[in-house]
């Protein structure tokens, strides 16, 4: 059995970077190893993948991605963004230069465990709806035989990865399709990489260092086609972009795509969002466009942000200018990047506190507890194109609800995090409660 493992940080490891492959050879050299970033963009795998998968010196860089090298030109075990494609094996799920490949082979029995205890994780934490932001065929079949056995019991809408638009087009796919527990919402895409791997887009260079660009997955012309593809079918996006470049790309497909065929109220989405100008952010509200951000990334790892960037930095997750802007401000934990912990980001957007105890910004890039409540339920639903049905309790909605221990309004943001969740309601049952009650 390949031996795997999820979440390092290099900048926390004593060693202050990444993993090799013949670090990793340490744990074994007779299967498979390979730890993923916390990012979830890539991670390093040890010499026997690296054999098993025919990486060797003489293998390009893929589109959008990139393979980790000694100075020999040897692989040294890293593999970054659509470089994971690699890894998936001749029958795996491929999806090319459309993001990460996370996606690596298990059996069904396997994907329905991870599915239990995801779902246990989050209605744990009091979430009742989630958006699967990067789902491949693989994931579908999980969530529907699921759905289908009765096993599904938090409400789920999920973004197909954009290597299936053709397929979703060439079905017929228009619009989202499903149920109030299961529905496909949209596409997602990809524009940059991460700012934790390094491998966001900044082409001045990184001011850690100005020969590092990091990468965009698609060229402006081929992404600004892919989600014109999607618009025109009435499809929802939701694409990936961190760096203001990365942003800017998003907002000119989504200004030609929507002056080419106007649609009213798509709700085209940024995912993470994370280093937008004011001129982005005014932008935003004019097209109508929905940042989802993520207060846990810049709590973890806003000091690693500063290293790389700089000043910028202190912009990370601007959730402070979006409201004056007319842009609504929407939260998830991008689990597992971050465990899903709603409390803890909006905890994260009032205090803009990382965990080193740095400030980043000013008190004008912070959000109240209020809003922050209000982006992780009623905005986080309109996100979803869910707010008819969940997101709030009024009369004939879906009552879904949690209970916690304390009032988040009458208590200091920054303890936030102390208050526990007691219940998890769904459709005005209890699905979850804290042992003992």
């Amino acid at each position: 059995m390949p031996v795997r493992g999820f979440g390092y940080e290099h900048r926390r490891l004593a060693e202050r970077r990444h993993p090799t492959c013949h670090d990793l050879d340490r744990i074994a050299t007779d299967r498979e190893v390979y730890v993923m970033n916390a990012s979830g963009h890539g991670g390093v795998v040890n010499s026997p993948t690296l054999r098993t998968c025919g990486i060797t010196a003489g293998t390009p860089d893929p589109e959008g991605g990139s393979i980790g090298r000694f100075a020999s030109g040897e692989p040294d075990g890293q593999l970054w963004d659509a470089a994971c494609d690699l890894l998936t094996g001749p029958g795996g799920v491929k999806i090319g230069n459309h993001g990460p490949n996370f996606h690596l082979s298990e059996p069904d029995a396997i994907m329905a465990d991870h599915l239990m205890r995801a779902q246990e994780t989050f209605l744990a934490a009091g979430v009742t709806t989630v958006g699967d932001a990067q789902a491949s065929r693989r994931e579908m079949e999980t969530y529907l035989r699921a759905r289908a056995d009765g096993s599904l019991r938090m409400r789920v809408s999920a973004y197909l990865t954009s290597a299936l638009l053709d397929t979703a087009l060439d079905l017929g796919a228009v619009r989202g399709f499903g149920d109030d527990l299961f529905r496909v919402q949209g596409v997602k895409f990809y524009a940059d990489g991460t700012l934790g791997g390094w491998t966001a887009y900044f082409p001045e260079g990184y001011a850690a260092d100005c020969c590092h660009h990091g990468q965009l997955y698609h060229s402006a012309e081929e992404y600004a086609e892919i989600i014109a593809k999607a618009h025109r079918a009435g499809l929802q996006t939701a694409t990936h972009a961190q760096s203001p470049f990365a942003i800017g790309m998003v907002l000119d497909a989504i200004e030609k795509a929507q002056a080419d065929v106007p649609r009213a109220d798509m709700r085209h989405r940024i995912e993470h969002c994370g280093l937008p100008t004011d001129e982005q952010i005014t932008r935003m509200g004019e097209l109508g466009v929905v940042p989802v951000m993520q207060p846990q990334h810049h709590l973890r790892t806003g000091d690693g942000t500063l290293t790389a960037v700089g000043d910028l930095g202190h912009r990370y997750n601007p959730a402070g200018p979006c409201l004056p802007a007319g842009v609504p401000v929407v939260f998830s934990s991008d689990a597992p990047v971050a465990p899903p912990a709603p409390l803890e980001a909006i905890s994260a957007a009032a205090t803009r506190r990382t965990v080193l105890g740095t400030v980043l910004g000013d008190e004008s890039l912070r959000l109240s507890v209020a809003d922050g409540l209000r982006a992780h339920t009623g905005a986080a639903a309109a996100a979803l194109h869910r707010e008819h049905a969940v997101g709030a309790l009024a009369p004939g909605m879906l009552a879904d609800f949690v209970v916690l221990d304390a009032d988040p309004l009458l208590t200091d943001p920054a303890a936030l995090t102390s208050i526990g969740v007691r219940e998890t309601w769904i459709g005005g049952e209890r699905v979850w409660a804290a042992p003992g009650r």
